[in-house]
Protein backbone atom coordinates (compact mmCIF):
# COMPACT_ATOMS: atom_id res chain seq x y z
CA UNK A 1 0.00 0.00 0.00
CA UNK A 2 0.95 3.54 -0.85
CA UNK A 3 1.36 6.14 1.68
CA UNK A 4 1.43 8.92 -0.64
CA UNK A 5 2.48 10.03 -3.87
CA UNK A 6 6.20 11.39 -3.31
CA UNK A 7 7.04 9.00 -0.89
CA UNK A 8 9.60 7.22 -3.66
CA UNK A 9 10.88 10.14 -5.34
CA UNK A 10 14.34 10.18 -5.48
CA UNK A 11 17.16 12.92 -7.24
CA UNK A 12 19.28 11.02 -9.54
CA UNK A 13 23.12 12.48 -9.48
CA UNK A 14 23.07 14.07 -12.51
CA UNK A 15 20.40 16.40 -11.84
CA UNK A 16 21.81 17.55 -8.54
CA UNK A 17 24.65 19.22 -10.42
CA UNK A 18 22.64 20.61 -12.66
CA UNK A 19 23.06 24.34 -12.18
CA UNK A 20 19.36 24.79 -12.45
CA UNK A 21 18.72 22.17 -9.50
CA UNK A 22 21.78 23.81 -7.53
CA UNK A 23 20.05 27.68 -8.36
CA UNK A 24 16.88 26.75 -6.55
CA UNK A 25 18.21 25.04 -3.81
CA UNK A 26 20.22 28.60 -2.92
CA UNK A 27 16.45 30.11 -3.26
CA UNK A 28 15.14 27.95 -0.89
CA UNK A 29 18.15 28.00 1.54
CA UNK A 30 18.54 32.01 1.22
CA UNK A 31 14.54 32.13 1.98
CA UNK A 32 14.78 30.19 4.83
CA UNK A 33 17.56 31.65 5.98
CA UNK A 34 15.44 35.46 6.05
CA UNK A 35 12.05 33.64 7.35
CA UNK A 36 13.91 32.36 9.90
CA UNK A 37 16.07 35.25 11.03
CA UNK A 38 13.43 37.52 11.02
CA UNK A 39 10.96 34.99 12.82
CA UNK A 40 13.63 34.73 15.42
CA UNK A 41 13.99 38.41 16.00
CA UNK A 42 9.89 38.79 16.13
CA UNK A 43 9.79 41.15 13.27
CA UNK A 44 7.17 41.50 10.74
CA UNK A 45 7.99 41.32 7.03
CA UNK A 46 6.60 45.06 7.14
CA UNK A 47 9.31 45.94 9.58
CA UNK A 48 11.68 44.00 7.68
CA UNK A 49 11.05 46.01 4.08
CA UNK A 50 11.25 49.32 6.06
CA UNK A 51 14.67 48.32 7.46
CA UNK A 52 15.96 46.76 4.47
CA UNK A 53 14.39 49.62 2.23
CA UNK A 54 12.71 46.62 -0.15
CA UNK A 55 8.91 46.67 -0.71
CA UNK A 56 6.73 43.58 0.79
CA UNK A 57 6.47 42.24 -2.60
CA UNK A 58 10.06 42.14 -2.99
CA UNK A 59 9.97 40.51 1.15
CA UNK A 60 7.49 37.72 -0.16
CA UNK A 61 9.10 36.93 -3.51
CA UNK A 62 12.88 36.20 -1.62
CA UNK A 63 10.30 33.95 0.99
CA UNK A 64 9.15 32.18 -1.32
CA UNK A 65 12.23 31.29 -3.12
CA UNK A 66 11.77 33.35 -6.15
CA UNK A 67 14.83 35.64 -5.96
CA UNK A 68 18.59 34.89 -6.44
CA UNK A 69 20.58 36.23 -3.66
CA UNK A 70 22.64 38.94 -4.30
CA UNK A 71 25.75 40.42 -2.75
CA UNK A 72 23.86 43.49 -2.69
CA UNK A 73 20.54 41.68 -1.65
CA UNK A 74 22.58 39.83 1.01
CA UNK A 75 24.69 42.93 2.31
CA UNK A 76 21.13 44.63 3.04
CA UNK A 77 19.49 41.79 4.52
CA UNK A 78 22.00 41.14 7.06
CA UNK A 79 22.23 45.01 8.02
CA UNK A 80 18.47 44.88 8.24
CA UNK A 81 18.81 41.61 10.23
CA UNK A 82 21.76 42.84 12.61
CA UNK A 83 23.61 39.60 11.40
CA UNK A 84 26.05 38.40 9.76
CA UNK A 85 25.93 35.79 6.40
CA UNK A 86 26.90 33.02 6.22
CA UNK A 87 27.26 30.48 3.20
CA UNK A 88 29.06 27.41 2.80
CA UNK A 89 28.32 25.17 0.04
CA UNK A 90 29.76 22.05 1.67
CA UNK A 91 26.84 22.36 4.52
CA UNK A 92 23.32 22.16 4.30
CA UNK A 93 21.42 24.71 4.18
CA UNK A 94 24.11 26.42 2.63
CA UNK A 95 23.14 29.88 3.85
CA UNK A 96 22.26 31.65 6.80
CA UNK A 97 21.79 34.45 8.98
CA UNK A 98 23.29 34.44 12.48
CA UNK A 99 23.24 37.07 14.89
CA UNK A 100 26.95 39.16 15.68
CA UNK A 101 29.34 38.39 18.32
CA UNK A 102 28.87 41.73 20.87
Amino acid sequence: MRRGYHTLWTIGPEHREDPAYKAAGRRMDFALAVYERRSALGMSSAELTERAGLTVEEIERIEESGVDPTLELIESLAEALHSGALIDPRATPEFRFESRAA
